[in-house]
C-alpha cells in the first residue's frame, strides 16, 4: 500500500532555554517529523527572528546522540556501552540502589545534581524535590551561575523588576557591562541600534570588544576580576564631584556611608592601574552616565565569574541608585527579571521537611573524590552536564570513574557525563512536552504543548520522579499528580503579574503579558524594590562581613594570562554544541602571540596547575593583551585532547552565594608539539 503525506502543519511552541528573550516560535512539522523551526510574533520582543542554536534543534532532536530509551553501562566507566532496558527495570534498579544507599550509608550519600536545563517551570522542583526531599538526599546549592549577582540583586532591590528591553530606546546613555547580547540574548540588539539611531551614546565594558565603534562609542577592556574597583572609582569620582543624587539617597536607600566609605581609596587613577586601562577612560564613563538623562545600566553574568564579582555586582548595582536614575521609561538597571513573577514555590509541591547537607555544585569534583561523611554513593544528574559545564574537569571526571559511585544521567543526549553513567534515561525535548516558562527577560508567560509525540521512550522530568516516587512504594500526592496537574500548579504560583492568571487562558493564548499597571515596568513608578522597607540596601548582609573589599590577584608568573570562557553564539552552556561547536578553540591579542612565537591557526596547548587543553589557536585583536579566550560548553569530542575550558578553571567560591569563578583561571600558551 501506497503511504499518504501529511499536509505541513505550523504549530505553535515556545524555547524554554536558558536565555533571557523566551522566543516564541512557529514549528513546521511534515508528515509527522520536526522540518523546521523559526521566530514568531506570539511574543513580540521576538519578532519573528530566532538564534541559529534554536533554528537548528532538530540536529539535536534526531541527532546520533539522541536517548531514546533506558539504557544500563554494560562496559568500563567511561567506554560509553550501553544495553538497552524498559522503564519498569530502569526504575527497579534505581529503586533498589537508593534503598541499599541509604540503608548502609543513610540518605545523604544519595546527590542530586541539577542546574538549568530547559528552564520551564515543571522540569524542576515539582516531583524531583518531592522525591529527593522523601530519600532524604544531600541538597544541592546551585551556584554555577548567577548566585552571586543574584543574591546581591535580592539583598540590595529584593530582585526588582528591571527595565524592559524594548524602553533601551528611550535611553541617553546605555552601559552594557559584562554581557554580549549579540551572543546570549540576540532580541535587545535592535533596540540598541535604535536607541543609537536616536542619539543614545553606548559604552560596553568587556575584556573583548564585542561590538564595532559604530556600535558602541566607548568600550572599555578591563582585566578580569577588576570591575569592582572600577564601579567604585566611579562612585568615588561622583562623590568628590558633588554629582551624587542626595535626595533619591534620602528618600529611597539606606548604607550609603558605608558605599562610600568602601569607594574612597579608589581614585581613578588607582582604578585604572588594577583594572590595566586609562583613567581618563574610566572618568569619561562616569560623567557621560552621570549627565545623561535617562540612562540605563544592562549588567551580565560574565561580571560575578571572579572571585571579586559578587561585590562588584552589587557597587555596579548601585550605580543607579546614587544618580537616582529611575523614574522614567529607559532609566533604571536591568539584571534578572525574574523576580517579578513572585513565583511562590510551595505551591508546586507539598514535599517532606528537607533539611540536610547542602553541597555547592561547583565543588562536585573535589566532593566525589573527598568527602567521607558520608560519602557520595550515589549522584543524579538531570538538567545539567557537570562535565562540560562545572569547574575542574579532572577532578569530575576521576570522582565519576569510581567504581563504587552509581551514576543516573536523565537526559535529552548522551552527554559527555553520560557517557561515564550507570544507568541513562531519555528525557523530552520541549518540542515533545507540556510546559510553562516564565522568562527572565522578557515580560511574558508562556505556555507550550508538544508538536510531535515524544520520540522512543522519552519522558518528561516530573513524570520520571513521579514514577521513581511509586517505585519506592511512596503514596504521596506529588508522586500521583500528573503532568496538566503541574501545569494548574504552575499557573497558580505566580502571584506577580499585576493580575490573576488563569491555565485556562494561558492555553488558549499561549501568552500572558503583565499589568505593573502597563505591560512595562518603569522603576520606581511602577515597579519597586521587594525588600522588606521597599528601599535600595546598599550594604545587604549576602556581602558578607567585608563588604566591597577588592582581592587583589596573587600573580603567579608561571601562568601570566587570564582565560575567560564567555557564552557564544554557539551553545546555551553546553545545550547545541554539540552540532553548533565542532572545533574548540582559543583566542589570544596579537601581541600576546608575538611574544609567544605563535601563529594564527595552529595547534597550542593551554596549561595550568589544574590540566591542559590542546586547541587551534586564533588570533583575535578583539580581545585585550594578557587576557585569552576559550568559549565555555564545549564538548570534550571538541578538543584535540578530550578536555575542555573548564578542565582549566578553579573550584574557588565566591564568598556572595558561592559562585563560581571560572575567570580567575590563569594560564600560559605554548606550541603544541607532538610527541
Amino acid at each position: 500500500t501506497q503511504s499518504v503525506l501529511m499536509p505541513t502543519q505550523s504549530l505553535p511552541s515556545v524555547c524554554p532555554m536558558d536565555c533571557p528573550d523566551t522566543c516564541s516560535l512557529d514549528v513546521e512539522v511534515t508528515d509527522g517529523r520536526v522540518s523546521k523551526i523559526r521566530g514568531s510574533r506570539v511574543n513580540p520582543l521576538t519578532d519573528d527572528f530566532i538564534c541559529s542554536k534554536v533554528a537548528n534543534f532538530t540536529k539535536r532532536l534526531y541527532g546520533k546522540e539522541r536517548l531514546l530509551y533506558p539504557m544500563r553501562r554494560v562496559g568500563a566507566k567511561g567506554e560509553g556501552r550501553f544495553q538497552r532496558i524498559s522503564w519498569e527495570e530502569a526504575m527497579s534498579l534505581i529503586s533498589e540502589s537508593c534503598i541499599a544507599i541509604q540503608n548502609r550509608w543513610g540518605g545523604e550519600a544519595i546527590l542530586p545534581y541539577s542546574y538549568g536545563g530547559s528552564n520551564g517551570i515543571l522540569g524542576q522542583d515539582t516531583s524531583d524535590k518531592a522525591f529527593f526531599a522523601k530519600l532524604g538526599a544531600s541538597r544541592l546549592a546551585r551556584t554555577v551561575c548567577a548566585a552571586p549577582t543574584t543574591e546581591a540583586a535580592i539583598g540590595m532591590y529584593g530582585k526588582m523588576a528591571g527595565v524592559a528591553f524594548e524602553d533601551y530606546v528611550h535611553s541617553r546613555c546605555i552601559i552594557i557591562w559584562g554581557v554580549n547580547p549579540k551572543a546570549s540574548h540576540i532580541h535587545l540588539v535592535p533596540f540598541l541600534k535604535q536607541a543609537k539611531a536616536n542619539g543614545a551614546k553606548i559604552v560596553t565594558i568587556d575584556p573583548v570588544r564585542n561590538f564595532s565603534a559604530r556600535e558602541s562609542d566607548i568600550h572599555l577592556p578591563v582585566y578580569p576580576g577588576t570591575d569592582l574597583a572600577v564601579a567604585l572609582a566611579m562612585i568615588n569620582y561622583w562623590h568628590e564631584n558633588n554629582l551624587l543624587d542626595w535626595d533619591f539617597i534620602a528618600q529611597h536607600t539606606v548604607g550609603v556611608e558605608t558605599l562610600l566609605e568602601k569607594a574612597a581609596v579608589f581614585t581613578l587613577k588607582k582604578a585604572a592601574h588594577i583594572a590595566r586601562v586609562e583613567a581618563g577612560e574610566i572618568e569619561k564613563i562616569a560623567r557621560l552616565y552621570a549627565e545623561s538623562e535617562p540612562a540605563v545600566m544592562r549588567a551580565g553574568w560574565g561580571l560575578e565569574r571572579n572571585r571579586n564579582g559578587g561585590q562588584a555586582a552589587a557597587a555596579i548595582l548601585a550605580l543607579p541608585a546614587l544618580l537616582g536614575k529611575f523614574g522614567k521609561r529607559g532609566g533604571g538597571y536591568t539584571l534578572s527579571n525574574s523576580g517579578a513573577y513572585r513565583f511562590d514555590g510551595s505551591k508546586m509541591v507539598e514535599a517532606d521537611s528537607w533539611s540536610t547537607r547542602t553541597i555547592n555544585m561547583n565543588l562536585l569534583g573535589k566532593v566525589l573524590l573527598e568527602e567521607k561523611n558520608p560519602p557520595v554513593k550515589m549522584l543524579f544528574v538531570y538538567n545539567c552536564n557537570p562535565v562540560a559545564t562545572v569547574p575542574n574537569q579532572n577532578a569530575i571526571i576521576a570522582g565519576l570513574q569510581r567504581e563504587d559511585l552509581f551514576t543516573v544521567v536523565f537526559d535529552q543526549v548522551k552527554t559527555d557525563t553520560a557517557a561515564l553513567a550507570d544507568v541513562l534515561l531519555p528525557a523530552v525535548t520541549f518540542l515533545e512536552q507540556h510546559e510553562i516558562k516564565k522568562a527572565y527577560g522578557s515580560y511574558s508567560l508562556h505556555y507550550s504543548a508538544p508538536v510531535i509525540p515524544a520520540l522512543g521512550e522519552a519522558k518528561p522530568n516530573e513524570e520520571v520522579f513521579a514514577m521513581l516516587g511509586r517505585a519506592m512504594g511512596w503514596e504521596d500526592e506529588a508522586f500521583q499528580e500528573n503532568t496538566h496537574g503541574y501545569l494548574r500548579r504552575a499557573a497558580h504560583a505566580i502571584r506577580g503579574m499585576g493580575r490573576e492568571i488563569s491555565f485556562e487562558q494561558l492555553q488558549r493564548d499561549k501568552i500572558a503579558f503583565f499589568d505593573f499597571p502597563g505591560q512595562l515596568p518603569i522603576q520606581f513608578v511602577t515597579a519597586f524594590p521587594f525588600t522588606h522597607d521597599g528601599k535600595v540596601h546598599f550594604v545587604p548582609a549576602q556581602l558578607g562581613e567585608h563588604p566591597y573589599e577588592f582581592l587583589d590577584e596573587e600573580i603567579n608568573p608561571a601562568y601570566p594570562l587570564a582565560m575567560i570562557s564567555p557564552a557564544t553564539d554557539k551553545a546555551i552552556n553546553s545545550m547545541m554544541a554539540e552540532y553548533m561547536m565542532p572545533e574548540l578553540y582559543l583566542e589570544m591579542n596579537p601581541d600576546d602571540a608575538a611574544a609567544r612565537g605563535l601563529q594564527n591557526n595552529e595547534t597550542v596547548r593551554v596549561f595550568n596547575t589544574l590540566g591542559e587543553v590542546v586547541c587551534r589557536l586564533k588570533i583575535q585583536a578583539d580581545v585585550r593583551s594578557g587576557v585569552v579566550v576559550m568559549p565555555k560548553g564545549a564538548w570534550r569530542k571538541a578538543s584535540k585532547n578530550g578536555k575542555t575550558s573548564t578542565a582549566l578553571s578553579p573550584d574557588t567560591l565566591n564568598v556572595v552565594g558561592g559562585g563560581a569563578c571560572f575567570n580567575d583561571a590563569r594560564v600560559e600558551v605554548a606550541r603544541f608539539e607532538k610527541a
